[in-house]
């Protein structure tokens, strides 16, 4: 009963977090779903894919339908033995998004109760996580992996302090099964970025063992990690190995050419190029944001109202109130920031700065430095290219770093650091004395509210100039007088202000309430719980409020237009009354999921997509090298008229699935096999990096006779059967995408190499007479990883059952 009592808060707790998460995104109770753009376009890439697993429930772990063909380990591909997703799947129980934002809330409160928070603070102080603004953000445009992976990052960090206070079983189970979570989150940016965060934690932990000469312990510390971890990562196996595997031939691996496009020297061996990796860099002032979340304009898709100064200049021209309101909101971009495309702010919440500030003034655990230093590195690293000194030693000297691109986003460091802070700077703040109360209420609300008027007062010194204006003057000038472009730019700059200024003023006030309610209660004329929860509603609603300007309602629809969202054009119904195996160029679509959900489509949406077929688009395609397109069996390519319409052109020369060429040409580098496509006859000629002569015999032998054929007979995405005739032994090219890892060729039953020929393709030698050739998708990774998540599993199971029988029997003999 006891024992019942004692937990019966943290279930009230959690009930209260599946509520709240269904209250915001309620739409999800009437059967809508949230329109996620990112989703849309995977939905696109994946549709091959899941089609197969519905007719034949099985995985076929390749598609075509994206990119000319490529694995699907990154497209959400399933793995036998894969029981932490099990798990995963059981703590996702709500509808989604819902559940996403159940798991920030549950993760947080975890965290929270490690350091020994009450479970009403620990409450709100989810909820100050859970709706910061990012995270809501990036469940609005479908970044759910992303939103997968930081839910579990509070998890692994509670694990992590739990191990360093020596709690070993606790604290390594905690760890394994958040570890094995986060990993199968499969978005390993975010957590890379925790794993640097570990690192800064770390040695706080590692110093404070040294201060107390309890040095002997790390043995133990580190086995503890090493066995969770292992574990962890076994569990994982499958898509950690496929991922690895896969990673060298995506955009995310080296590409092999020296040369860039337009024909200069690469300057950078990065795995990704600087400009690239640093293209969402963080402006230093618009980090004010985090406190005030308009100070530069919002997002991208801010609306004005009927109160601004572009929509009174508009009408003022004569327009409409219809008009001016299209106007307005069509062309007055408030965002003035150093960032191409921004959702929204990343505001972190005026209270949430506050109480932080508040802990750092009066909380005696030095812990809070480790979490302010994990704050300060994410926000230094944010900046990108703006503190190029920083972040170009990451990119040069640190690991991995230059694997990932949109720098700012690890700013998820730091809007997981200032809430720990800020109920941490709460929790003392209600025990420490009376005098320390008001001497660190005041410090703290003096430092924030001179901080917001130390900003007011710099207004004047910002331009308030956006990288949109001069578009919109030259384009304004063209169909306007020059004066109408000044004015409405000079119009667009005053709301600009006006929106800096009412979020300072929004910012303050919320910080002044709360300075209110907690200096009652030193006055004690509140009761601690009343103030506490006062504080805490100042702390959620100013979040709850912000975020429904980004993600609300609107932005739900019906299930159906989520499960199939894409219409066909006619350009695409009259593609698909062509029943044989071809593809598809979608010329302005090349980079969404559309093509790919009807067509088999060399272009898609993937930030992992292939790098070589990437490159021949690059180098090859925009330079109109239609010999590309014909070896690529491109029939038709999909373009818009004047009138905006889709239109399909045929492309009558494509080689179609498979051909016999009459010469191999031999080069000795990625460069030269780039150039030679430049001239190459497809239809008859390959060019190969394999100069080995031995491999695939005298160039001359292989004699193309024009009774030949080759026709392809069974079309799997995992699986294509041919039957060959020739009189002559002969090299046969296949409109496939080459990846060495998997796929396996035979002709007649009896297994036979596979070569890269035209820098993507497949090539094979055939001899001559009528055969079977097939190609079979049957990737070792795959039954390695599963066999190692297995027995993972298993480990991981027999050591929970082992933890707990153990911590029971000790509290027994206690």
């Amino acid at each position: 009963m006891k024992q019942l009592q004692k937990f019966y808060p943290h279930l009230l707790a959690i009930v209260g977090f599946v509520v709240i998460a269904l209250i915001y995104f309620y739409p999800v109770l009437q059967g809508k779903k949230i329109y996620q753009s990112d989703i849309v376009q995977y939905t696109g890439m994946a549709k091959e894919q899941n089609d197969f697993r519905a007719e034949y429930n099985a995985e076929p772990y390749w598609t075509n339908s994206g990119f000319g063909g490529m694995p699907t380990y990154q497209l959400g591909a399933k793995y036998p033995n894969d029981f932490i997703g099990m798990l995963d799947d059981a703590l996702r129980f709500l509808p989604r998004p819902a559940d996403y934002l159940f798991l920030y809330f549950l993760g947080f409160y975890a965290l929270l109760l490690v350091f020994r928070v009450d479970p009403l603070k620990a409450f709100f102080g989810a909820l100050a996580f859970g709706f910061s603004t990012y995270l809501i953000i990036i469940l609005g445009v479908g970044h759910n992996a992303k939103a997968h992976a930081i839910a579990y990052m509070p998890l692994v960090v509670a694990g992590f302090i739990v191990v360093f206070k020596k709690h070993y079983i606790h604290g390594g189970i905690l760890t394994m099964l958040a570890v094995a979570l986060e990993i199968n989150a499969n978005h390993f940016q975010m957590t890379y970025y925790l794993l640097l965060f570990l690192l800064v934690f770390s040695v706080y932990f590692m110093y404070k063992l040294y201060q107390n000469k309890d040095l002997k312990a790390l043995p133990k510390i580190i086995g503890t990690f090493a066995v969770a971890v292992i574990l962890a990562v076994g569990v994982n196996a499958t898509n950690l190995l496929a991922t690895k595997e896969y990673a060298d031939f995506s955009i995310r691996g080296k590409s092999e050419l020296t040369y860039t496009s337009d024909g200069k020297k690469k300057t950078e061996d990065t795995a990704l190029s600087r400009s690239y990796i640093t293209e969402y860099s963080y402006g230093i002032s618009e980090s004010f944001n985090l406190i005030a979340p308009r100070l530069f304009g919002g997002g991208n898709g801010e609306k004005l109202t009927e109160d601004s100064n572009v929509y009174n200049f508009v009408s003022n021209y004569g327009a409409s109130p219809e008009e001016a309101k299209m106007f307005t909101e069509s062309y007055a971009k408030t965002y003035w920031g150093e960032q191409p495309i921004v959702e929204a702010p990343a505001y972190i919440g005026a209270v949430v700065f506050f109480l932080a500030i508040l802990g750092l003034y009066h909380d005696k655990r030095k812990v809070k430095y480790a979490f302010l230093a994990g704050a300060l590195l994410s926000l230094l690293l944010s900046w990108g290219k703006n503190f190029s000194l920083l972040t170009d030693f990451f990119i040069d000297y640190v690991p991995m770093y230059d694997k990932f691109r949109a720098v700012s986003s690890i700013q998820v460091i730091l809007e997981l650091c200032f809430p720990v802070l800020a109920i941490l700077g709460l929790q003392s703040f209600f025990t420490i004395e009376k005098e320390k109360q008001w001497a660190s209420l005041w410090k703290s609300t003096a430092t924030v509210l001179g901080l917001f008027l130390v900003l007011f007062v710099m207004k004047n010194t910002f331009s308030f100039s956006g990288q949109m204006d001069q578009q919109l003057l030259e384009m304004f000038s063209q169909s306007q007088d020059k004066s109408f472009g000044i004015g409405f730019i000079d119009a667009l700059v005053e709301d600009r202000k006006s929106l800096y200024s009412a979020d300072l003023l929004r910012s303050s006030f919320f910080v002044i309430i709360s300075f209110i309610a907690l200096y009652f209660y030193t006055k004690n004329k509140l009761a601690a719980t009343t103030a506490m929860i006062l504080v805490g509603l100042f702390m959620v609603g100013d979040l709850f409020f912000i975020d429904k300007n980004y993600v609300n309602k609107e932005d739900f629809v019906s299930a159906r237009e989520m499960d199939i969202p894409f219409t066909e054009s006619q350009a695409d119904l009259q593609i698909l009354q062509d029943t044989t195996h071809y593809r598809v160029l979608d010329v302005e679509g090349y980079l969404t999921g559309k093509a790919s959900y009807f067509h088999k489509s060399i272009g898609g949406y993937s930030a992992v997509r292939p790098q070589r077929t990437q490159e021949l688009f690059d180098y090859q395609i925009t330079k109109n090298n239609m010999e590309v397109l014909n070896m690529l069996n491109v029939k038709y390519i999909i373009q818009s008229d004047e009138k905006g319409q889709e239109i399909a052109s045929m492309n009558n020369d494509a080689n179609g699935n498979a051909w016999f060429v009459s010469k191999i040409q031999y080069v000795n580098s990625a460069d030269e096999e780039m150039k030679a496509l430049d001239k190459l006859d497809t239809k008859n000629v390959a060019v190969t990096q394999d100069f080995n002569n031995t491999k695939l015999g005298d160039p001359k032998k292989f004699t193309k006779d024009s009774l030949s054929t080759i026709k392809l007979d069974l079309y799997k995405p995992n699986h294509l059967k041919y039957t060959s005739n020739n009189s002559n032994d002969g090299f046969a090219v296949f409109s496939e995408i080459y990846y060495k890892n998997g796929w396996k060729a035979t002709i007649d039953g009896k297994e036979a190499p596979i070569y890269r020929v035209n820098y993507t393709l497949r090539g094979l030698e055939v001899p001559k007479g009528k055969h079977t050739i097939e190609f079979k998708f049957e990737p070792e990774v795959v039954k390695t990883g599963s066999t190692i998540a297995l027995f993972s599993s298993i480990g991981m199971f027999l050591l929970i059952v082992g933890g707990v029988y153990f911590e029971r029997k000790k509290k027994k003999e206690d």
